[in-house]
């Protein structure tokens, strides 16, 4: 099989909430195979500092700071795109939060802050950046979901509808888009050793739990969702859409 099958070389890609975390690592593992790289977190400083990071080991980045819950600051960050002559062939809507707590204790404002976090972000962005590639008739576009795209657990609502939405809006671009030679897939991470999920790893019983549940017995890395994160943004599943690829050790493949 051809490598260039995966070769990402002349292709600029956009991964929301990039600045660290799973974000960051799929950002680095799309330069690693050819892309030009756009950083992207909700502070100038910390956008910064991943791209000069990134620069320092030979990586082609740029930064774009805006909130990708904020439908002018995502507006304005295309336009400057267009005006700047950058193009976006791969958009990875991976920005998230957590918050755990009963659904009888959640306030609206903090419901709204998950789904617009994890959900409403990814049509903003994910719009705008449809409106480029439609009329190129050419597009990749990876959603960030979660095992809670499939299946539900206490404490995490807001997170799970948001997360089940993913999938659905994945669907829906499909639906709409496909005709334009756009693909749009999802990557559900399983449990990552993540700074969002410290609190966790820390935690003896679901540290124990996590351990025991997932059939490859150990939390997932960030890296490792690189491979499909490539994958769905390479010319080898320019025949795949509208599918979720679970990075989760089987733990969704066993009871």
């Amino acid at each position: 099989m051809s490598s260039t099958l995966f070769d990402l070389g002349g292709k600029t890609a956009l991964v929301t909430g990039s600045a660290r975390g799973l974000g960051r690592a799929i950002a680095e593992g799309l330069a690693n195979a050819g892309a030009r790289v756009v950083i992207n977190g909700t502070t100038a400083e910390g956008v910064a500092k991943t791209v000069a990071e990134l620069k320092a080991k030979g990586i082609d980045a740029i930064g774009r700071a805006f909130d990708v819950t904020d439908e002018a600051a995502v507006v304005a960050a295309f336009e400057a795109f267009d005006a700047q002559g950058v193009a976006i062939d791969i958009l990875i809507n991976n920005a998230g939060i957590q918050l755990r707590k009963p659904l009888v204790e959640l306030s609206l404002a903090e419901w709204q802050k998950v789904i617009d976090t994890n959900l409403t972000s990814a049509f903003l962005v994910g719009r705008e950046a449809g409106k480029r590639m439609i009329p190129r008739k050419r597009g990749k576009v990876v959603n960030i979901g979660s095992l809670m795209s499939t299946a539900a657990r206490a404490t995490v609502g807001p997170y799970t509808a948001a997360k089940g939405g993913i999938k659905m809006l994945t669907q829906t671009m499909v639906a709409e888009w496909a005709q334009h030679g756009i693909q749009a897939n999802a990557i559900g991470p399983g449990y990552m050793l993540t700074d969002m999920n410290q609190a966790l790893v820390a935690n003896e019983a679901f540290n124990a739990w996590v351990i025991g549940r997932v059939p490859q017995k150990r939390w997932g890395n960030p890296d490792e969702l690189v491979g499909a994160a490539v994958f769905l943004s390479s010319a080898a599943s320019d025949y795949v859409n509208g599918q979720i690829i679970y990075v989760d050790g089987g733990m969704l493949a066993v009871l």
